[in-house]
């Protein structure tokens, strides 16, 4: 009977410089709007996956919006000893960007949603306030 043996190795990482360490993620989706709902003409902010879902989860509980899904999670890609980069693969996270690129789009350009206070904070304010009070937009 053959003996299995584990693979114990380290998992050999991507050498980093202090901006690297630091810096912004790089693995930021950027989103530019100029929806003429919106009180800015055009703003652009940083949001990761789980500010997404923060987004899709709000539309659904606040709003009749039937939400568009998400891309699904990369669980697998964040797996030790794939023999690829990831969820740091640079196909991976364009397919990723397409994605909620796509979402973004829908809801954004939703007439229901354009109203939702969390997708106006979501597209223009720099953080997200997560302890919000839900509610319609008012336009003046």
């Amino acid at each position: 009977m053959a003996e299995t043996i584990a693979d114990t190795r380290r998992l050999i990482s991507k050498p980093q410089n202090l901006n690297d360490a630091y810096g912004p993620p790089s693995n930021f989706l950027e989103i530019d709007t100029n929806l003429p709902i919106f009180k800015l003409k055009e703003s652009t902010v940083r949001r990761r996956y789980s500010d997404f879902e923060w987004l899709r989860n709000e539309l659904e509980r606040e709003s009749k919006v039937v939400v568009p899904p998400l891309p699904g999670k990369a669980l697998l890609r964040q797996l030790p000893f794939r023999g690829d980069d990831g969820i740091f693969d640079d196909s991976f996270i364009e397919e990723r960007k397409q994605a909620l690129e796509q979402f973004i789009n829908k809801v954004a350009g939703h007439p229901l949603a354009q109203n939702e206070r969390c997708l106006h904070m979501f597209l223009q304010d720099e953080v997200i306030d997560k302890n919000y009070t839900p509610s319609k937009i008012r336009h003046t």
